[in-house]
């Protein structure tokens, strides 16, 4: 611990919450280090359409400004899609009202009511980003090292024994048991990827139950989703949902429902009543921020949630 500066942070976590804020971080003058149980391409984060969108994340409050915050740097960054992976796509929410929506929505550039030729029932269209998550997740490493930072491979099993200044907790789902946080849990997520048949718009519509239907194009094939299952641990594609997955998907553009399939993916949303992000002082004064607990949403709060992360880290 000699060798430690006052400006040393350690991050705990790789996805996209853990990269995002250390890059932040790093970019600001400190010296930082990212520790992680399994590379940012094992990560939940990596198997996520991430359409940009505040979905299943509370508080609703505080939500809409990190989003926002996130929304803008997005826009810039699809100016350089091959490089960053984000793209500004158009497409359609389903059975979704301006009314139904928190003040945000207000400031989101160009959201309109959906025509009837670009949708058959009450919807939302919108330009939004779209992220190609494994190539977002290298790029944000890429530039995380590029502003001196590291990232060693290394499993935490107490966060106060973590050797820093300032550690900061972007675990994920990970903070039920290193916490511990009982308050935290998996809302399974099952994707279908297919060869696009040609579909250029994104789509979702509503949800029913456990089950979502939305398809994303992405540069590696068409997203197809999902399921929504509050506290289901299993990483397992199941078949029989997968079948009705493309089944709904197709019901909605008839081209799908012969589209050779490329890949199953599941991922576990970190889910929790509200995200914790929060700065605690360990009893020997150092001090611990937990950024977490970012359910469905990751993606679309995640420069929001790392610049207030940051900010928390140098009080």
């Amino acid at each position: 611990m000699n060798s430690e500066r006052n400006d040393d942070v350690i991050v705990v976590g790789s996805g996209v919450i853990g990269l995002t804020t250390a890059v932040v971080l790093a970019e600001s003058g400190r010296r930082v280090r990212v520790w992680t149980r399994e590379p940012a391409e094992r990560t939940t984060s990596a198997v996520a359409g991430a359409l940009w969108w505040p979905y299943r994340i509370e508080p609703e409050v505080l939500v809409g400004e990190w989003a926002l915050q996130s929304l803008s740097v997005y826009e810039e960054l699809a100016v350089r899609p091959e490089e960053t992976g984000v793209r500004m796509v158009e497409g359609v929410h389903g059975e979704t009202v301006l009314d139904g929506l928190g003040s945000w929505a207000a400031r989101v550039p160009g959201l309109r009511a959906a025509t009837a030729e670009e949708y058959a029932g009450v919807g939302l269209w919108a330009r939004l980003p779209l992220i190609d998550m494994p190539v977002h997740l290298a790029w944000l490493r890429e530039r995380f090292a590029r502003a001196g930072g590291t990232v060693e491979q290394r499993h935490v099993t107490d966060l106060a024994e973590v050797p820093a200044p300032v550690v900061v907790n972007c675990t994920g789902l990970g903070a039920r048991e290193l916490v511990p946080d009982p308050g935290m849990w998996p809302v399974r997520g099952q994707l279908v990827v297919v060869e696009n048949p040609g579909v250029a718009t994104w789509l979702t519509s509503g949800e029913s139950g456990n089950k979502a239907t939305y398809y994303f194009p992405q540069p590696g094939g068409l997203i197809l989703g999902g399921t929504t299952v509050d506290g289901d641990w299993s990483l397992t594609p199941d078949p029989a949902v997968a079948q009705a997955i493309v089944r709904r998907c197709a019901a909605l553009r008839p081209e799908i429902a012969g589209a050779r399939i490329i890949d199953h993916r599941v991922g576990l949303r970190p889910a929790r009543d509200a995200v914790r992000l929060e700065r605690q002082l360990l009893p020997d004064s150092r001090v611990l921020v937990h950024n977490y607990g970012h359910g469905g949403a990751g993606v679309t709060v995640a420069w929001g949630c790392a610049r207030e992360a940051a900010e928390l880290a140098s009080r």
